[in-house]
């Protein structure tokens, strides 16, 4: 039998956004936090570098500013960079208060009231301004956060939880557009539930899934921005998708990310021959933007015909690798790679989704009650290029903002009553899980030939007429069977794929992320791609 919930804020994603606003929020609210599978199924779980901040006595917001401009090639939006930079030092104290536990830079010392962790750099940075937790400050971050959730009994964490799509005043034939709440798909009853709220907030990551080979967990499949777009949201920037550069190598390695640090440590990128490549290319060299190292190393690999090409630590002392990236070594020693002697056969794969529903400085979407943070949105920080860690500051930055507005509108907002249930009295159970699998499987296999790192025309349109006919079918299938995880997750996908494929076409031009050999030139004015739903009101 569904139930019917309500709340004051419901926040769908429990990664480091979807947390920090639960944590921001007053401890007399009631709030719901909802996670797909268990809780550290997210990307925030596996972010190994850190977070992007100005920290030092010797490093300035004007630099940092700079810095994240020159890697957005352009089109970053300058009030959003300033925005976001101007509150990173107190976004890192908050955390340091929650208890997270930072890298210092004498870990025998004690803390005597001065700043004293330790900071590295990463490509397109100026400076050394990465406060981390060795080389996973995810994990760090998320422990702690988490840890913090669980003690505070207005929070409520739901596990097994998919939101199927999101309620509103237009939706129901009401006069208005605000967010009411959600259908969410309780995968431990088999129910579809009704989630009421004062306040919806959409924190569920980015949509690198779409693509064949990602850094990111399944479960990054683009559910916010599809169920935004659905609700009618506009979307901004999606054509711009980073494809980490560094990706282990190996048969039995599923999505395993070699942190950016390494690099920014003295990490060299090389052919199997021992040839270094990347000063060919950049005068950056290995610290160039991560845009411009994917297409160096998949340049090579076509040009060579190459499986992989290698990236080096081992000339550094076997000391200061085992310290500073531990989780890095011990996860290559289970494949058996020594990165203290050898080095790591790596390849690019998707990793960050720059663009997202378009959101004001609060996470503030097109729709009264609907916010949007973290790797969903789109806040105009990252332009064309995301720079190294700024999108784990991103997450604190915004979701704290989005608190504060939510705070300040709360007293106004009623909670919403007599929601209709979800009606699944037409539909039947599938004996057909097979077309998923296979529209899945198509589907990423086809993005990743066709809408990659390199693009072109021709491409994009076989891309396109194949995500309609698959978007036909799905809806077909969702219309007459049950809802599933995988049926809910494909549905998005496929919805996300149509989009950053209409996206990519708008684009006449190369820059930053998208590289098209039809436009290889960059236009003298940088704008923004922004798709508009049929459903939109203004």
């Amino acid at each position: 039998m569904s139930q019917h919930f309500q709340h004051d804020v419901l926040i769908i994603g429990s990664g480091a956004a979807g947390l920090t606003l639960a944590l921001t929020l007053p401890h007399h609210l009631r709030i719901a936090v909802l996670s797909k599978g268990e809780l550290s199924n997210g990307s925030t779980f596996r972010a190994q570098g850190g977070v992007a901040a100005v920290l030092d006595d010797t490093d300035t917001v004007e630099s940092h500013v700079e810095d994240t401009l020159i890697a957005g090639a352009g089109l970053c939006r300058a009030e959003a960079v300033r925005f976001t930079v101007e509150h990173s030092r107190e976004a890192i104290q908050w955390l340091i208060e929650q208890g997270v536990p930072f890298t210092r830079e004498d870990p025998t010392a004690r803390d005597d009231g001065g700043f004293a962790f330790h900071l590295t750099r990463e490509g397109g940075h100026s400076h050394r301004r990465i406060i981390h937790a060795a080389d996973a400050t995810g994990a760090a971050i998320f422990k702690t956060l988490l840890a913090q959730a669980r003690e505070r009994p207005n929070i409520e964490l739901l596990e097994q939880h998919v939101a199927i799509d999101l309620i509103t005043e237009s939706k129901l034939g009401l006069p208005g557009k605000r967010c009411l709440g959600a259908y969410v798909l309780n995968r431990q009853s088999g129910e579809v539930d009704t989630y009421s709220a004062r306040f919806t907030t959409l924190a569920c990551g980015g949509a690198a899934k779409v693509y064949l080979y990602t850094s990111n967990p399944d479960s990054a499949c683009g559910d916010g921005i599809a169920m935004a777009w659905r609700a009618g949201c506009r979307v901004g920037n999606l054509e711009f998708n980073q494809f980490h550069p560094t990706c282990l190598y190996h048969p039995q390695a599923k999505s395993f990310l070699i942190t950016e640090a390494l690099r920014g440590e003295g990490g060299l990128l090389k052919l199997p021959n021992g040839e270094r490549f990347m000063p060919r290319f950049d005068s950056r060299a290995e610290l160039a933007p991560r845009d411009i190292v994917a297409r160096a190393i998949d340049h090579e690999m076509k040009r060579l015909g190459i499986d992989c090409v290698y990236l080096d630590i081992s000339h550094k002392p076997a000391d200061f690798i085992r310290t500073h990236f531990p989780t890095v070594y011990e996860r290559c020693l289970d494949f058996g790679i020594d990165i203290t002697r050898e080095p790591i056969p790596v390849v690019p794969a998707a990793h960050y989704t720059c663009g997202g529903v378009v959101v004001d400085s609060h996470g503030r979407t097109d729709i009264p009650g609907l916010y949007a943070i973290g790797e969903t949105s789109f806040t105009g920080l990252h332009g064309a290029n995301r720079m190294a860690s700024n999108s784990l500051l991103e997450c604190f930055v915004y979701a704290r903002s989005a608190a504060l507005d939510i705070l300040r509108q709360m007293a106004d907002a009623g909670l919403p009553n007599d929601l209709p249930s979800w009606d699944a009295s037409q539909v039947t159970d599938s004996d057909e899980d097979v077309i998923i699998a296979h529209n899945w499987d198509e589907l990423r296999r086809f993005m990743w030939d066709y809408v990659g790192i390199v693009r072109t025309s021709k491409r994009l349109q076989r891309a396109q007429h194949r995500v309609r006919l698959l978007l036909g079918e799905i809806d077909e299938f969702y219309s007459n069977y049950k809802v599933s995880r995988d049926l809910i997750e494909l549905r998005n996908l496929a919805q996300v794929a149509d989009l950053m494929i209409r996206s990519a076409m708008q684009r006449h031009e190369s820059r930053g992320l998208h590289y098209t050999l039809d436009y290889p030139d960059m236009l003298p004015e940088a704008r923004d791609t922004i798709l508009v739903p049929p459903t939109y009101a203004g």
